[in-house]
């Protein structure tokens, strides 16, 4: 090996791709709610996303095929840097430990390690009247009816201190994670993996899949179209990673057997929802299935919010 080689290799195993996002100006934000001691999710700007995975040695971005080692995030971050310039950038990080990642684990280290399938079981299902319920159906305005589907596909379950909690499945439906959600805070449980919150508008094969950013927008969504009997709604919770992709493009082949099969895109009216939607319709296209994309009524960001304007507070 020569000694560029050498150098080369000693920088990818002593620089951490967190570090440079937290160095780097504009510097990234840690998102301690959707982060895991596996996966750190940075944020920076509007729609702005990077993950950094494999122990600070790898990173992807979640609406992008964008994706690589240190010396391609330098370039991804700069884009004007040829190799040798980003060589050169990442000479003055060797040895640097991240900031943001070592207080999560110091966090994430006092909570339990019990498995997430049995922390699940352990969580009553959605019940009339709960905090959880009152949570969903007053300050979120979820309709008792919707709720109930999502009850008899056990897709949500109730947690502590009045949250509620949305199951998320691979493609044998075995639960791999769940997203939580509550009046104050927000969050993805601790060792999970993010695959898909799915629920189903009616017993039959579905011809129709729709792709929410979170689980309170895929059931608002519901709502909002009184619940298609030929319809999946599905949350993402967030970018798309491996697991997440590979069920997406389970059910495209699905969907792609169906004369009428379509995914629809019901993504946030922002900056990050457009570039996510645009991340699913190559997939769809990928695919062979026809492809649309739906947003809220003009002035809201998000279905939730087009829920709540068309159902009045009790």
């Amino acid at each position: 090996m020569s000694g560029q080689d050498a150098e080369i290799q000693h920088l990818k195993a002593n620089v951490s791709c967190a570090v440079l996002l937290e160095r780097l100006p504009p510097v990234w934000r840690l998102d301690r709610a959707e982060s895991t001691r596996r996966c750190l999710k940075y944020r920076r700007g509007a729609g702005e996303i990077v993950i950094v995975n494999h122990d600070g040695r790898g990173w992807w971005d979640p609406l992008s095929e964008a994706k690589g080692d240190v010396f391609s995030l330098v370039q991804h971050l700069e884009p004007g840097l040829n190799f040798a310039q980003a060589r050169d950038v990442l000479r003055g990080f060797v040895g640097i430990a991240p900031t943001f990642p070592e207080a999560l684990r110091v966090r994430r280290a006092r909570l339990p390690r019990m498995p997430v399938a049995q922390r699940w079981t352990r969580r009553h299902p959605l019940s009339g009247g709960s905090p959880a319920w009152l949570y969903l159906t007053t300050q979120r305005r979820l309709p008792d009816h919707i709720l109930a589907v999502a009850g008899t596909a056990d897709a949500i379950r109730e947690g502590p201190h009045g949250s509620a909690w949305f199951a998320h499945r691979d493609e044998a439906g075995l639960l791999t994670g769940f997203e939580m959600r509550g009046p104050a805070w927000r969050g993805f449980s601790a060792g999970g993996d993010k695959t898909l919150f799915r629920v189903p508008g009616g017993p039959g094969r579905p011809i129709r899949v729709t792709v929410c950013e979170g689980a309170i927008d895929a059931l608002s969504l519901a709502a909002v179209e009184s619940c298609r009997l030929d319809t999946l709604y599905t949350a993402t919770t967030g970018g798309m990673g491996p697991a997440t992709i590979a069920v997406l493009q389970q059910l495209l082949q699905c969907l792609a057997s169906e004369p009428a099969g379509t995914l629809i895109a019901a993504t946030d009216a922002d900056i990050a929802g457009r570039r996510y939607a645009a991340r699913l319709q190559e997939m769809a296209t990928a695919a062979g299935v026809p492809f649309h994309a739906i947003l809220p009524p003009a002035g809201l960001n998000d279905w939730n919010d087009a829920l709540r304007a068309m159902t009045p507070a009790s």
